[in-house]
């Protein structure tokens, strides 16, 4: 579990950088303020609660192997967790509807993320 959180936090961050480096937004120029704010919320969103699940399990780990099988700090960790998992759940379904969203629309949104579905 350690190794695959590793590679995972690690093949994440690589996505990050890669994807802050060299993509631009796909959104029409006439997109509204805050549909552009909240597509970078959610994405942020999406890299932040997934870093979490991976770092919180870690620590739960990490306390469990120190002898914190009980008490606030381990169930406190535990509970974060969990609210990452859930928060991350929420944030996939909004950028999932969001895609739909876009496809329906036909803006050319749903090609940049899907080159190999293209709209027709």
């Amino acid at each position: 579990e350690v190794l695959f959180a590793l590679v995972f936090l690690t093949v994440l961050a690589g996505r990050f950088i890669y994807m802050t480096k060299t993509q631009t937004s796909a959104l029409p120029a006439d997109t509204s303020r805050f549909q552009r704010q909240a597509a970078r919320l959610v994405h942020w969103g999406m890299y932040a609660s997934l870093a979490a699940i991976a770092i919180t399990g870690l620590m739960i780990g990490g306390l469990f192997s120190l002898g914190f099988k009980s008490g606030f700090l381990i169930e406190a960790v535990t509970e974060l967790h969990g609210l990452t998992v859930s928060l991350s759940y929420l944030l996939i379904a909004l950028h999932i509807a969001a895609a739909l969203y876009h496809r329906i629309l036909g803006d050319g949104v749903w090609s940049a993320m899907t080159p190999f579905w293209k709209e027709q």
